[in-house]
């Protein structure tokens, strides 16, 4: 049996899939990044290769293929591929009816639009600011006092919505801490959170080409306050993938290893 893997160097987490000959899944990993990229990705690659018995090193994989934030500093790597078409490859590996993504890394948004070969059709990517993306949340659970997964929850029991009016993280930031210390309630301004996020994504949701559906991918996706308030404004229904949508990319970038491996 041959075996390909995929190492999604992010700029918050190291993610690292190990496919099959056939494509199924045989090994995943999920590792908060350090400082030293190249680290990061060979102690994600050990312990992923550390749950197939046939397999030593990263040596004795077929093909690899590195993506994401450092995709150059993964060890071993046959080739790098960008996120964009990666993510797109993993969902369409995931569930192929899906051909709209939106994308929430650690420092970007990127709305990508999926062909029936899981190749990107079109893709539009906000880098500028990191408002609406996952240091976004982290500094809102921090003004919040709480954990990211307990933040992601709290919006859904809000009956109203108070507005976030900043543009810029810094001063949501600012702005979160007044309101809390005026008492406000906390599940309204979670609400207000998602929904200032959601409306960031109407553009990308466009550019993707989304009509009925669409799903989220990396970790943000968990969040399901941005869920929630995703489907209220772009009025699409957000699609549950059956693989850990944090995987995504790593899982793409395996898919092209096994595809290029092959084809050798």
């Amino acid at each position: 049996m041959k075996y390909y893997g995929g190492c999604d160097s992010g700029s918050t987490y190291t993610k690292c899939v190990i496919i099959d000959e056939n494509g199924k899944m045989v090994a995943d990993v999920t590792l908060k990044s350090r400082i030293n990229s190249v680290q990061s990705c060979q102690e994600s690659l050990d312990k992923a290769i550390e749950q197939v018995p046939d397999i030593k090193n990263a040596k004795d994989l077929d093909y690899l293929v590195g993506t994401g934030y450092g995709r150059n500093k993964v060890p071993f790597a046959d080739e790098n591929i960008s996120e964009i078409s990666c993510h797109a490859m993993g969902v369409h590996m995931a569930d192929p009816t899906v051909k709209a993504i939106i994308d929430i890394g650690g420092q970007d948004v990127k709305g990508i639009a999926v062909d029936t070969d899981g190749t990107v059709k079109n893709f539009a990517m906000n880098d500028k600011c990191s408002a609406g993306t996952g240091r976004f949340f982290e500094a809102m659970a921090r003004a919040f006092e709480m954990s990211l997964s307990d933040f992601s929850k709290l919006s859904l029991k809000a009956k109203n919505v108070i507005p976030i009016t900043a543009q810029c993280t810094v001063f949501a930031e600012s702005e979160v801490i007044s309101l809390v210390g005026e008492g406000k309630p906390m599940d309204e301004i979670a609400a207000g959170i998602e929904l200032s996020v959601a409306k960031r994504c109407f553009v990308m949701a466009k550019k993707a080409g989304a009509v009925d559906k669409i799903t989220l991918t990396g970790g943000c996706a968990k969040n399901d306050g941005l869920k929630e308030a995703i489907e209220k404004v772009l009025k699409l229904k957000v699609i549950d993938l059956p693989i850990d949508p944090q995987l995504m990319g790593a899982l793409g970038a395996a898919e092209f290893a096994r595809q290029k491996g092959m084809a050798k």
